[in-house]
């Protein structure tokens, strides 16, 4: 159940359309549904502002499916998300549940409407796509559609310098980087935007399959950088998320003002 549905409930006890006792059977769903094989968690969205995301590895194509269906009947509004996803879970997912886009192994339920904060979304290398895509539809589910600068990687680092005024007038910046990890530390040395850097694992033997990056990053001198775990595009993308879709963060806002 997210925020929305909890209102409308609420509203409906108030107006008589729901008894009191229909109303806790609902709120019995609230915490969790037990579906056997699954646990799914329908007071996330209250808690966090966003709801569960769907962790396809691991899972047969049928529960895939059978989670995604939970979630989306539970909650009014929320943005529903299967990541990591094989060809067959998305197959068996989509069939059951109507209306979700493939994008890469991320599929999602009912995106979000667009926003006004401007993200932008960079890969140091081709090689870095497959993670970027994942943050990309990551972001746009939660109504963020990224501006993205593809193969801008300190290599050549003139490519990037072309797009300095984006990444200056930027709400938010997500780098994707493997090898060295360096495109993080020029990028946060660019913009006051709030950074957040994925190491991938993309490079060489020294690479160190992602690890020889996430040191990088971590050890910058841009100071503020964010840094997630290797290949997580999801991660940097919920982490852009909470600073601008939490409704309690919003709340709070609109009590400043």
């Amino acid at each position: 159940m997210d925020e929305v549905a909890l209102r409308q409930l609420l509203d409906e006890i108030g107006t008589g359309a729901v008894t009191p006792d229909e109303a806790v059977s609902r709120l019995r769903r609230l915490p969790f549904t037990d579906l056997g094989f699954a646990r799914v968690d329908h007071h996330r969205q209250v808690r966090q502002g966003m709801a569960e995301a769907v962790y396809g590895p691991g899972k047969t194509p049928e529960q895939a499916a059978a989670i995604v269906s939970e979630l989306l009947a539970a909650s009014a509004a929320s943005p529903v998300l299967l990541t990591r996803a094989s060809p067959e879970q998305a197959a068996a997912a989509t069939a059951a549940n109507p209306g979700g886009t493939v994008t890469a192994t991320t599929v999602c339920w009912r995106p979000a409407a667009p926003r006004g904060e401007r993200v932008v979304l960079l890969t140091a290398g081709t090689a870095d796509l497959p993670v970027a895509d994942e943050c990309a539809a990551t972001l746009t589910a939660y109504g963020l559609a990224p501006r993205r600068l593809t193969d801008v990687g300190v290599a050549g680092i003139h490519r990037l310098l072309g797009h300095v005024d984006e990444l200056v007038d930027a709400d938010a910046v997500v780098v994707v980087a493997g090898m060295e990890g360096a495109l993080a530390s020029v990028v946060g040395g660019l913009t006051g935007a709030p950074v957040v850097a994925v190491p991938t694992s993309t490079g060489y033997g020294a690479g160190l399959d992602g690890v020889t990056a996430l040191l990088g990053m971590h050890a910058s001198c841009a100071a503020g950088l964010v840094v997630v775990g290797i290949d997580n595009g999801y991660g940097a993308a919920t982490a852009v998320a909470r600073m601008f879709v939490n409704p309690a963060r919003r709340g709070r806002a609109e009590e400043v003002s």
